[in-house]
């Protein structure tokens, strides 16, 4: 006989559960998966060390936000899928609300606000950025190859900045890692206790493959730019491998040159998203609500934010029952391998233009970008009191130069 199900077997203490954790999970994604650990595996046993460490394994396999798409895994282990959503909307929606919040009072207000905070913001997304491709590149570029690869994807998107740079790029990149990389077999595990057929599992695959290949065709042919900015969001959510901030360059290629938010509003926005706890990807939320074209506001908010996670849904769903045989494919992880190193190159790129370029132009602001750096490596400082600090040495700064 089964043992009753517990209380937190339902949809909603599932998102009780993750809502206190999306109030609460500064620090990024790495810092997630250190939560998720404690509350999931230590602390409530949903399921064992090994097995978590597989399922993290399969999210960093995929692209998206790894320590979102753990989360809606371990929501869907214990309520299906609505667990999975619940789960998602405990971990996101705090952050996304703010930030929706943050873009429309930075809309109406904007002129009261005073231009040395909003640049202090900019001046600490090149902290920020500077952070990630010194992180991403210790973990992803180790060797001479996967640095030469990294360096190639930076050269390649600053000399071609057009539309479809960085996804041609990520795919030789992928070409590249069959070419140059033989990795290992990988050695037993544990199978991961969620259940999807393999039948569901390809229904899901092949919705997110036709949205990818839909999506842009739809909008042309309709010539709808509501449409036009929801596959903006998709796409980007669909080709970010390594991390959260891989999303700046590809986001920026899109919403800034099309006109529907200004490099100053793009950059402020995603210093402030430093501060608040959750994934990085609520960002997308404060680009939809700043929206000056397709869509703006609240509705412009939500739909970018649905939007950029709308893939890892799909891709979560649909790998699930097929991840043996992902795990023991050695040419796909020789691809990714290849890929994992050209996104580093690309965020290398974006450290340079827009970020660097935008935010740092006097003296001051490379002394206020390198005094935020070292306090967020080396002094730990949480994120958010960093954001605070450049917003007032920006002001400072702007009151008495």
């Amino acid at each position: 006989m089964s043992p009753p199900p517990s209380a937190d077997h339902s949809p909603w203490q599932v998102f009780l559960l993750f809502l206190r954790l999306g109030l609460t999970s500064f620090g990024g994604p790495i810092a997630h998966l250190g939560y998720f650990r404690e509350e999931f595996v230590v602390r409530r046993r949903w399921l064992s060390e090994r097995s978590y460490a597989e399922l993290v394994t399969l999210c960093q396999f995929l692209p998206g936000p790894a320590s979102s798409q753990v989360g809606m895994a371990l929501g869907l282990s214990r309520a299906g899928y609505r667990g999975a959503l619940a789960a998602w909307c405990g971990f996101t929606l705090p952050s996304a609300l703010v930030l929706i919040l943050f873009a429309l009072g930075l809309h109406d207000y904007g002129d009261a606000v005073p231009g040395g905070i909003v640049h202090g913001l900019k001046v600490l997304a090149v902290a920020v950025v500077a952070q990630a491709v010194w992180g991403m590149a210790r973990l992803l570029c180790p060797d001479l190859p996967r640095i030469l690869l990294m360096i190639g994807a930076a050269c390649l998107v600053l000399m071609l900045p057009v539309a479809g740079a960085q996804v041609g790029v990520i795919a030789a990149a992928g070409v590249a890692g069959l070419l140059l990389f033989n990795p290992a077999p990988t050695l037993a595990h544990e199978p991961l206790p969620i259940t999807i057929s393999p039948r569901a599992g390809l229904l899901w695959l092949a919705l997110f493959a036709v949205l990818l290949v839909g999506l842009p065709i739809l909008a042309q042919l309709l010539a709808s730019p509501t449409l036009s900015m929801i596959d903006a969001f998709y796409r980007t959510g669909s080709l970010v491998f390594g991390g959260g901030h891989v999303m700046l360059p590809l986001l920026q290629a899109d919403v800034v040159p099309n006109g529907w938010v200004s490099n100053q509003t793009f950059l402020a926005g995603y210093g402030a998203t430093q501060a608040v706890p959750g994934p990085l990807f609520t960002f997308a939320a404060f680009l939809g609500a700043s929206m000056q074209g397709p869509q703006s506001g609240w509705l412009g908010g939500l739909l970018g934010l649905l939007a950029i996670f709308a893939p890892s849904f799909l891709l979560v769903f649909g790998a699930l029952p097929f991840w043996e045989r992902l795990r023991r494919n050695l040419r796909m992880q020789a691809a990714l391998l290849g890929i994992n190193a050209a996104v580093v190159g690309l965020l290398l790129a974006a450290l340079y233009q827009p970020v660097w370029t935008s935010a740092i132009l006097t003296p001051a602001d490379f002394a206020l970008a390198l005094v935020a750096l070292v306090a967020l490596m080396f002094g730990k400082v949480a994120p958010w009191k960093v954001v605070l600090g450049c917003g007032l040495a920006g002001w400072g700064l702007d009151v008495i130069l």
